[in-house]
């Protein structure tokens, strides 16, 4: 599944090329694009939880 920062980061893209461009039709289809992935993005909890290796601890390396 794709994290809330990633859709947002998309989403704000597509509203950046969709200001730039001087097509209204492929900036109409830019908009919408990005709204679907905020509407995607809304319901995730702000901080991305990837899994976590099972070797890796929070306090980093141990040392013998």
């Amino acid at each position: 599944m794709l994290g809330k920062t990633y859709l947002t980061k998309q989403a704000s893209l597509l509203m950046k090329y969709a200001r730039t461009t001087s097509d209204s039709d492929l900036s109409a289809r830019l908009i919408s694009k990005a709204a679907d992935l905020k509407s995607q993005a809304d319901p995730l909890p702000d901080r991305d939880q990837g899994p976590q290796a099972p070797d890796v601890s929070p306090g980093g390396p141990r040392r013998s």
